[in-house]
Formats: C-alpha cells, structure tokens, sequence
C-alpha cells in the first residue's frame, strides 16, 4: 500500500520569528558574546539552543543582566517597566518585539486615550499579553479565554467597550469568544485591523485542509509555543488525530501504527531544519513525499530599528 507524507505550506518561520532569532544572530556577530536575550527569543527549545550555542544568554530577570551590556528583547514583547530597566542600567537594547504586537501594544494606549473600556482575549498569565497590559498603566483589563468567562465577566456596562486579542489564538475558539461578548454587550468593537496575526491565520486554516487529506498530523514545535499548540487543536478539530512534537525523535511509532497518509506542519516559531529531519525519516519508511499549498506566504518585516542604527554606526 502506498505510504505517502503531506507537507503543508505555508508553516514554519513566520516573518517575525525570522526577524528577531536574525537580530539575536547579528547582535552576536557585532558585539560578539555574551549577547543577553530576554526571555527565550521564540517559543522553541532548538532555536534557542541554537543560539545558546553561539553564546546567547537568556533571562526572565533583568537583574541577572550585567549594566551596560548587550540585550535583546524577544518577538513576544516586554512591559513598559523593562524599557525603562534597560535605559536606567545603561544597556545597549535591541527590541526584537514582533510588529504584530507592537500593534496591540499601541492600540491598548489609543482606546484608553479614545475613552474605551478594554477586554483582552488571551491566556492568562502569557508573556504577550503580560507586556500588552502592562500598557495599560494601572487600569485594569480584564483577560478572557473562553466564551464561558464571558458570562463571569463583571465591567458594569461601558458605552465605549472594545476587544483586543492574542496574536497567537485559535481562530475559531477566538470567534465563538467575540460571539459570546457581542451577546452581552452589543456595543463592543473589533480593533480596526484584526490582531490574531497573519501567520497564525494561515498555518491554522493550512493544517485544516492537511488534515482532510491525512489518517495523523504531526505538528512540529515546542509544548509552550501558543501558536503550535493552537495548530494541533485545528487539526483535531476536524477529527483527526494531531501530536505537537519537537522533533521525529519524540515521535511515539505507535501513532503511526495502520497509518498510510501522514501529513507535516510546523509552527511559526519552529525551524525548517526539523521539517528537513522528518522528511528524511519518513523517505527512510518508504513514505512518499507530496507538497499541500495551501496559501503562498511573502510577509517580511525590516529589521529592528535598533539594529539598523547600531549597522549604521558600525559602517561610519
């Protein structure tokens, strides 16, 4: 019976991951080692060994970063309190923050300014949505996971009330949670350009269509990576069996057992190079392999501000 491996596109890397495991890499190229990142730079164990490897440091406390030092902040962005950390310690800061958050960031300030109430759709306690609040200076928004919090909520009536959201959440648990919220509060808003991100959009609605087509998904990507996380989910959600794994070698050979159609995603933050490793395991059982398009992907983001200074100054 012919065995045959579906590989899914887009998946991997997406434009902000790419961009800040780059400034890390240059960061290290420029002022050499140590090069401190703060909290892990994308929610993958092989990146960030990678880069450990090449002599970044990462951190969840400031205070373990020598002053004056180097210090990169990671794609899933920081609180407002670390800025000021960084600049009072004399360190020379490269903001690696995905400009996707940065949005979110920036719209927290504008409808507090505008007079609206804000609710945050995310999961509690997630590095993205700790820096998001922080924005907030003092006022407190209320975070919300699923439709069922809605019912708990308690922010009286507001007139002005608008919803923002994670970059990284299900689509579709995300829709029934705005459903939820428009039923008890007609009156709330979207934010003017959706914040769940592009990348998570289209890996989810990728490894949907994979999943029609296949007997198991494999996803490839760390257990604390919200985006991967929300990728095994899409492909259950249409009743096939999905595993978030960090590589072929933690693959259980059980879940394979009668299993003829196989099909491969990875999340945004996991390297090409675990993709490349399974394709050459599978090829090894006798799996064909078949490319699954599903949408063309060109988003690239410039380089951190930062960074292109710090070039600019190492060219004079």
């Amino acid at each position: 019976m012919q065995k045959t491996l579906f590989l899914v596109s887009p998946r991997g890397f997406c434009a902000g991951v790419a961009r800040a495991v780059k400034a890390v890499e240059d960061a290290l190229d420029i002022f050499g080692a140590p090069v401190y990142v703060k909290h892990e730079i994308v929610h993958n164990k092989h990146v960030v060994s990678a880069l450990r490897e090449k002599g970044a440091v990462t951190v969840d406390d400031l205070a373990k970063i020598p002053k004056g030092a180097v210090v990169v902040f990671s794609a899933h962005g920081s609180t407002p309190l670390q800025y000021e950390e960084v600049k009072r310690r004399n360190m020379r800061l490269i903001d690696a923050t995905c400009p996707l958050v940065t949005k979110v960031h920036l719209e927290v300030h504008r409808f507090l300014k505008e007079g609206y109430a804000i609710v945050y759709i995310g999961h509690k306690g997630h590095i993205e949505g700790i820096g998001v609040l922080a924005e907030a200076a003092g006022i407190v928004i209320p975070v919300i996971e699923t439709a069922a919090d809605v019912a708990s909520l308690e922010i009286g009536n507001p007139e002005k009330l608008v919803y923002l959201t994670q970059t990284t959440l299900s689509v579709d648990d995300t829709k029934e949670v705005v459903a939820a919220l428009r039923g008890k509060y007609p009156q709330v808003i979207a934010p003017p350009i959706e914040d769940i991100c592009y990348a998570t959009t289209n890996r989810q609605e990728a490894v949907k269509h994979l999943a029609l087509v296949c007997d198991v998904v494999l996803i490839f990507g760390s257990q604390n990576s919200s985006n991967s996380q929300r990728l095994a989910e899409a492909a259950r959600s249409v009743g096939v069996p999905s595993y978030l794994i960090d590589d072929v070698r933690d693959l259980d050979m059980k879940v394979l057992e009668g299993k003829t159609r196989v099909g491969i995603s990875a999340g945004a933050s996991a390297p090409s190079a675990v993709v490349s490793e399974a394709v050459d395991f599978f090829r090894a059982l006798g799996f064909g392999v078949s490319d699954l398009v599903v949408k063309e992907e060109a988003m690239v983001f410039s380089e951190p501000l930062d960074m292109m200074r710090i070039k600019k100054e190492q060219a004079l």
